[in-house]
């Protein structure tokens, strides 16, 4: 198998993956706006981009955001135009960072400011859009943007970056194993086990503001 074909099979295997975690986990994460609903497919897309570059986490998330469109969405074009804004803002901003300094400090850098830009993107964009396919007043949206959309997309960004932090090698070395990737380990540093455990202790956090907003921890 070449490498071309390898990079095309990996990159559908990767295309499918995060249809079908979009498919399976799907919730709001601020109970105020239970029509905005996060799912994971973000974090399969990154580690597209981290493996291929940012070009590869555009593409993946067109394709995605266009199949969700005419299968399971219920806003249409508009909804799948923000889909791509939301995942190429967070995803190929984290691939493009991490290409241009590929260690853990940059994916970690890449990650912030992933997430940074997705929700200084998703919050001028909800108030430009959101009135439109919603139906509802733009003041209002105005109003909902800082309380509700804000936490929103900032938690949304960090449990996509915690994620993906935590499974990126495994899922690399996955690929590896099945040869569908180059092997470069030897020119790769090991994990930092501190960085897995900030990682892992931003996401258990996450989870629990989570909990705290939709009311289940009171």
């Amino acid at each position: 198998m070449n490498e071309k074909v390898k990079k095309m099979t990996t990159v559908a295997m990767l295309c499918a993956l995060a249809y079908l975690v979009m498919l399976i986990i799907r919730f709001p994460l601020v109970a105020a706006i239970p029509f905005v609903k996060y799912d994971p497919k973000d974090i399969v897309i990154s580690i597209g981009g981290f493996i291929f570059g940012p070009v590869t986490s555009f593409a993946i998330s067109v394709i995605v955001s266009l199949i969700e469109m005419v299968t399971v969405s219920e806003s249409g074009p508009i909804g799948c135009l923000m889909n791509v804004i939301s995942t190429c803002s967070f995803t190929c901003t984290a691939a493009y960072i991490y290409k241009k300094k590929h260690s853990i400090k940059g994916a970690v850098t890449g990650l912030i400011v992933g997430t940074l830009t997705m929700t200084a993107t998703m919050l001028l964009w909800n108030y430009l859009i959101t009135p439109i396919y919603m139906g509802f007043p733009r003041q209002a949206v105005a109003e909902m943007l800082l309380p509700c959309f804000l936490p929103h997309n900032l938690l949304k960004g960090a449990i996509n970056a915690a994620v993906t932090m935590l499974i990126y090698k495994p899922v690399v070395s996955g690929l590896r194993r099945g040869h569908l990737i180059a092997d470069t380990k030897k020119s790769e540093k090991k994990s930092n086990v501190g960085v897995m455990l900030v990682t892992a202790a931003i996401l258990i956090t996450c989870i629990f503001v989570v909990l705290v907003l939709n009311g289940t921890l009171k």
